[in-house]
């Protein structure tokens, strides 16, 4: 059942495109324990007990069994009556995005499971803004990422479903219309303020689509396509993490089963210019994303010997370098807790 151990502190993007890259140049020096003073706290889907939680930042280690107070916030839809119609004692297997938002005064976690479940959580309440589960049970559609809009629906990545659908979650918690457009291993979903548009990220391109329609009837349509670098001719990009730059409204991490890059949205380029380069840039990254107060990168990769090859009990951080370890756990995906 969704807890609220305690409140975080909101931080606002209110930093520009030279604050960024002022900070880009010159990362926060690292207090004790090698945590730089202001460093958010950290968002993670951990499979192993079905669970998300936001974790405590100046502890480089986690162990909830032995200290609770690791984890400032826990969510998990089993025994919540409110989430009861989704079936997650058969939708809830594998939480694979967790990422925090605000809409209209409120602050939502959207969040999504291989096996079908979806849903915009509000945060602390854990109350149900908006859910659904997709082909419950099984992994045909392997929702893998969603994003709210500014109307309040909500759009979902399908991976092995080859589609993103937006749902009319304006309409209400179990709101079941959508619209729905074809992307083949459909991974990760950004909405762009600023350009009015639904990025979206497949095996093979990076696309944007327009919303039209009406809120509670709304429509997607495919505006451009990006076809994504690819490491081996012939083999497929195997696009995977789509996540904006924070503090630098112009770009987008994208991750592929091969590389990290950042895609500069006006030229249409995938570059590896960033600051950390070297560490960051490297195979199979779930989730990658920077803190633009003290330049901190985070991202996830699988490390071996766990319950699952896509598994890691550790958070790396970049810039400067250190990491955070989750005891008996089974990471996918980290981010910073910054809803924006």
């Amino acid at each position: 059942m969704a807890a609220g151990l305690s409140r975080l502190s909101r931080r606002g993007f209110l930093i520009g495109a030279g604050g960024a890259a002022a900070l880009a140049a010159a990362p926060a020096v690292a207090a004790a324990g090698g945590v730089p003073p202001g460093t958010p706290p950290v968002l993670v889907t951990e499979q192993a007990s079905k669970r998300l939680l936001v974790l405590d930042p100046r502890r480089r280690e986690w162990d909830p069994a032995a200290d609770p107070s690791v984890v400032r916030w826990q969510f998990s839809p089993l025994g919540d009556p409110r989430y009861a119609d989704l079936r997650p004692e058969v939708s809830w297997v594998y939480p694979c995005e967790a990422k925090p938002r605000r809409l209209r005064g409120r602050t939502l976690v959207l969040t999504t499971a291989s096996f079908g479940f979806v849903a915009a959580v509000e945060y602390p309440s854990g109350r149900r803004y908006w859910g659904t589960a997709i082909g419950p049970g099984d992994d045909l559609f392997n929702p893998h990422s969603a994003e709210v809009l500014p109307d309040g629906n909500v759009a979902v990545a399908c991976s092995t479903g080859a589609q993103v659908c937006l749902y009319a979650a304006s309409c209400g918690p179990d709101a079941a219309r959508y619209a729905q457009a074809r992307l083949k291993g459909a991974h990760g979903l950004h909405w762009d303020r600023a350009r009015r548009v639904l990025w979206a990220l497949g095996d093979d391109e990076l696309v944007t689509y327009e919303v039209g329609g009406e809120p509670a009837r709304p429509v997607l349509a495919q505006t451009s396509a990006t076809p994504l670098p690819v490491a081996v001719p012939g083999r497929t990009a195997g696009g995977h993490d789509l996540f904006p730059v924070a503090g630098r409204p112009g770009r987008l991490w994208v991750t592929t089963n091969a590389a990290v890059f950042q895609y500069e949205k006006r030229t249409g380029a995938f570059v590896r210019d960033y600051a950390g380069h070297g560490p960051i840039d490297r195979e199979k990254v779930k989730a990658v994303g920077n803190d633009p107060r003290t330049g901190q990168v985070l991202s996830t990769v699988p490390e071996g010997g766990l319950g699952e090859t896509w598994w890691t009990t550790r958070v790396t951080v970049h810039r400067p370098t250190g990491s955070y370890h989750l005891a008996s756990g089974g990471i996918y995906k980290a981010r910073w807790w910054l809803p924006a």
